[in-house]
């Protein structure tokens, strides 16, 4: 492997121990590549893989396609103690909303996510699975988990999860108008919903990710 190479890996590993540490769920591989200035995502997929067989970084197997940095990663980029988080707290899983058009709200847990005691806080919380492409640009892709916590108002601009006059909920960025409410998607190609009766279930506070890939 040339030095350069190297200097690669590391600049690998230390964008996605930062991302993880900031944000709590590991970059894609075109994060990685735009973050590294590598336009290629095979070359990216070839310095994961790299980093892999070296022991730096191993694949989650109850995360499908989901990686992580090992003790002997974060030894190499000067992380020289890592105390795993300890999953007391559990959040309930509400099922379904869409980053898109709007469906039926799910308002009975369909399971309990299990999230570092630190996350919880003593608020409400509750977690949904998104569904759809209108978040894209504020990082919220299809699939992912957001953590949402409970309130019945919201600041222009904030990301939540509003339910109209017919119990359809969406997932949009809100904000307050002269006469209505505008529900306004992180997409350039979709327009915004415009209601004048909505219903703040919550702001999204968090976000979890299990697939990088």
């Amino acid at each position: 492997m040339s030095k350069s190479g190297e200097t690669k890996q590391l600049a690998v590993l230390n964008f996605i121990h930062d991302r993880v540490e900031n944000h709590g769920y590991p970059p894609t591989v075109r994060e990685i590549g735009e973050a590294v200035n590598l336009s290629s995502t095979s070359t990216v997929h070839g310095h994961i893989n790299r980093l892999i067989k070296k022991g730096y970084l191993q694949k989650d197997p109850s995360k499908p396609r989901a990686i992580e940095i090992t003790p002997e990663g974060l030894s190499l980029i000067g992380v020289s103690t890592v105390t795993e988080p300890t999953f007391e707290a559990k959040i309930p899983m509400l099922g379904v909303v869409t980053a898109g058009a709007p469906i039926l709200a799910v308002e009975e847990a369909t399971d309990y996510f299990p999230v570092p005691p630190t996350i919880n806080n003593n608020e409400d919380l509750f977690m949904l699975t998104i569904r759809g492409e209108s978040m894209i640009n504020a990082g919220i892709l299809s699939g992912d988990k957001v953590i949402v916590r409970k309130t019945p108002s919201a600041k222009n601009g904030d990301i939540v999860i509003a339910m109209n006059d017919d119990n359809e909920a969406t997932c949009k960025r809100f904000f307050k108008e002269s006469d209505h409410f505008r529900l306004q998607p992180e997409n350039d190609t979709m327009a915004p919903i415009i209601l004048t009766n909505v219903s703040i279930l919550g702001q999204v506070v968090g976000l979890f990710r299990d697939d990088i890939y």
